[in-house]
């Protein structure tokens, strides 16, 4: 006997997760330590709401990290075709380093669910779309030929380590971004 088909999410409840996804991660971004309570009453929606949809801090913040980097993934080839690969690199690395702030508050819940990213399903994808920017760049002749993107990826993993509650943590993000992108010019 086959189960009855599920039945669809309603409009309301989806809006509800989107608003908790969406303040999750402006408050988680400023403050690892944000209570759940706290991200209820500012997305609007009651505790049980949230607990609904995530029933667990490390859910929501798992839900979050797998939303903004399957984003970050398909937003490589998608600037490349916006841009010249030089330009898409840069732009793509501003945009890891926004995302970097979000994981400065909660890397801990991350690294431990992924068993310190051994078993992060998102790790090779993520290798494959810095490597897809580089490559572009190598062909142009912009880039670097035969640069390996997982020592890129060390090198922006300095991101998730500046505080983004400290003065001028953007500018020295933007700094650090810059040293990179020259490392990486031809």
């Amino acid at each position: 006997m086959t189960p009855p088909p599920a039945k669809p999410t309603r409009r309301d409840a989806l809006d509800n997760r989107e608003r908790i996804l969406t303040v999750a991660r402006q408050t988680l971004g400023t403050s690892g330590s944000a209570s759940l309570s706290a991200i209820a009453r500012q997305a609007g929606v009651g505790i049980g709401t949230l607990y609904r949809h995530f029933p667990t801090r490390e859910a929501l913040v798992l839900e979050l990290y797998r939303h903004d980097i399957q984003y970050l993934m398909d937003r490589a080839p998608a600037l490349l075709t916006e841009h010249e690969p030089l330009v898409a690199l840069r732009r793509w690395f501003d945009e890891v380093a926004h995302y970097g702030r979000l994981k400065f508050g909660v890397s801990e819940v991350i690294h431990a669910a992924t068993n310190g990213g051994l078993d992060d399903e998102y790790y090779e994808p993520f290798v494959h779309a810095i490597g897809v920017l580089l490559d572009a760049g190598a062909a142009d002749g912009s880039l670097k030929s035969g640069l390996d993107p997982e020592d890129v990826l060390l090198q922006l993993s300095v991101l998730w380590r500046i505080d983004p509650a400290r003065d001028g943590a953007e500018e020295r993000a933007a700094r650090i971004l810059a040293l990179i992108v020259d490392g990486l010019k031809a």
